[in-house]
């Protein structure tokens, strides 16, 4: 195990950019991720002493990530829109096929609501289990899985109207 550095600068430099891959993640912004991540951070550093008393700092700083994407100060301002219409997905494993994959990945999250889009990225990007999301997200764990349930169908009736290929 790793251990947690002590100083908030060192923190920052250690663990800066996974923190800021997991903003990204759940905005699909990176503007907006850096604006998140900026925000906690700076919070953080008024209480670091605190912060780093607790078991896993790392873990503290995400949940606050996490609760300031879903809160309802930046709905307004992180509105997304799709501009363009999607070309015909490439055939192979092709370099350009996977950056397709990845922009129409990117385009089914950001058509889901917050909550579901989180449950999704905490599920599939952080590995994490059912009743850990239910604690970061304070929510029951069938609340977790019926929003991931929803969100997948949502996803999948989004990619049979547009004709987009993929595995389910």
């Amino acid at each position: 195990m790793l251990s947690e550095p002590d100083s908030f600068d060192e923190f920052v430099q250690a663990r800066g950019w996974a923190l800021l891959r997991f903003a990204y993640v759940l905005s699909g912004d990176s503007h907006l991720a850096e604006d998140l991540v900026q925000e906690v951070l700076a919070r953080m550093h008024r209480r670091w002493a605190k912060v780093a008393a607790l078991h896993s700092a790392e873990a503290y700083v995400r949940k606050a990530i996490l609760r300031e994407f879903l809160s309802w100060r930046r709905r307004r301002a992180s509105r997304e829109t799709i501009l363009a219409e999607l070309p015909e997905p490439a055939a192979g494993d092709e370099p350009q096929s996977q950056v397709l994959a990845r922009d129409q990945m990117w385009q089914l999250l950001a058509g889901l609501p917050r909550a579901q889009r989180a449950v999704l990225v905490l599920r599939f990007y952080c590995d994490l289990p059912d009743p850990e999301i239910a604690a970061l997200l304070e929510c029951g764990e069938s609340t977790v899985r019926s929003q991931a349930s929803r969100a997948l169908a949502k996803m999948r009736t989004v990619m049979t109207e547009k004709g987009l290929v993929g595995d389910g």
